[in-house]
């Protein structure tokens, strides 16, 4: 993820412009080589092991947090102590006291911030949005999320950090659900309740230090029942142990007048189904990206040739810098991050109780 952002960050002023040109000053690491050969692989002018000075520097604008869950929010909070603009990838903290603590304290602050839901930057989910607002679908009736993938669905699949709550929070709601939340609030609007079952499969997995099998203290997997602000229901199916999906997000959105479907695996593509199509010659047609798409025509001039996951972020960072520039709020922002946090909040409480739970609004 920290080469993603950096690629991104070289890339933002080739893409939008010189406006959006960034110095790429200090990067932090684990250890002094670490730091160091990173910062000269991922064109930073300097390497360090201290993420302190780094944040207190005042040469520094932006402090941009790639690490693992459980530091995000002590990241985040020092950063907007320093003044500091802040852009942290998903999720944002461990759990909602944290989330809360970062998003008050950025708004004290009035700090630029943005999270890494670099999903909804594609120009393919802008396209269904706006399709969705038009009254195309006719009336919402019904939406279905997934998001699955396999890197740990192999039971000899070492344990690692992503395994503890301590350092990773939930487990692939965190990783993996924040994402399909986030996209399906993008789509259709906040979530109000929830009904949920967690299951982690793989109880145990081999430490490669210790030779030891330690227990997965988080989920593997997750089926939920949502139910929106605006009274459309759906599922959502999220799991780290689907063997065969790499980048299997997807949702359709089922209205009276017709059908959305979005798959990130294609995501140059959004298939559409219309009942407006003459009667016999019905069926899902492919809506081709092309720099009639917003942000698409900043990277290619021509359809069909195809955005990647990378271009997704670079656009995340032009939607920093340009909040930063024009003292306007990001999206998607810390405050997206709360209200996602809430969600899976809500839906491990469920799981919990058995039931179905209110998701608390952000205030």
């Amino acid at each position: 993820m920290g080469r993603a952002h950096a690629i991104a960050l070289h890339s933002a002023a080739a893409a939008f412009g010189a406006d959006y040109a960034v110095e790429c000053a200090t990067l932090a690491d684990a250890t002094p080589e670490r730091a160091r050969e990173a910062a000269q692989a991922l064109g930073f002018a300097a390497g360090t092991t201290d993420w302190r000075a780094l944040v207190a520097d005042p040469n520094i604008d932006v402090v941009d947090i790639c690490t693992p869950n459980y530091l995000h929010a002590d990241m985040a909070l020092a950063a907007i102590a320093a003044g500091k603009h802040v852009y942290c990838e998903k999720p944002l903290a461990l759990d909602l006291q944290q989330s809360r603590a970062i998003v008050a304290a950025a708004r004290r602050a009035k700090v630029c911030n943005v999270i890494g839901f670099n999903y909804i930057c594609n120009p393919m989910l802008q396209v269904a949005r706006e399709m969705i607002a038009a009254g195309e679908l006719g009336e919402v009736v019904g939406f279905r999320g997934s998001y699955l993938e396999d890197y740990m669905g192999d039971p000899a699949v070492p344990y690692s950090w992503r395994c503890q709550r301590k350092l990773a929070g939930s487990g692939a709601l965190a990783d993996l659900g924040s994402h399909l939340i986030n996209m399906a609030r993008f789509l259709l609007g906040p979530i109000a309740r929830v009904s949920a079952n967690l299951q982690t499969v793989h109880v145990q997995r081999v430490d490669r230090a210790s030779g030891e099998r330690r227990p997965v203290e988080n989920e593997d997997m997750v089926q939920a029942l949502v139910e929106f602000s605006s009274g459309i229901c759906g599922t959502m199916e999220i799991s780290r142990i689907a063997t065969g999906y790499k980048c299997g997000l997807a949702v359709e959105i089922h209205g009276t007048r017709g059908t959305l479907l979005y798959d990130q695996e294609r995501m140059n593509e959004l298939k559409f189904y219309s009942t407006a199509d003459t009667a016999g010659r019905r069926g899902f047609r492919t809506i081709l990206a092309g720099p009639e798409h917003g942000d698409y025509a900043a990277f290619c001039p021509a359809p069909g040739h195809g955005l990647g996951i990378n271009d997704l972020k670079v656009i995340e960072v032009r939607n920093l810098i340009r909040a930063i520039r024009t003292r306007t709020d990001a999206s998607p922002d810390f405050a997206e991050g709360l209200s996602v946090q809430q969600v899976m909040s809500a839906m491990e409480l469920a799981a919990a109780q058995r039931g179905w739970v209110e998701v608390e609004p952000v205030a």
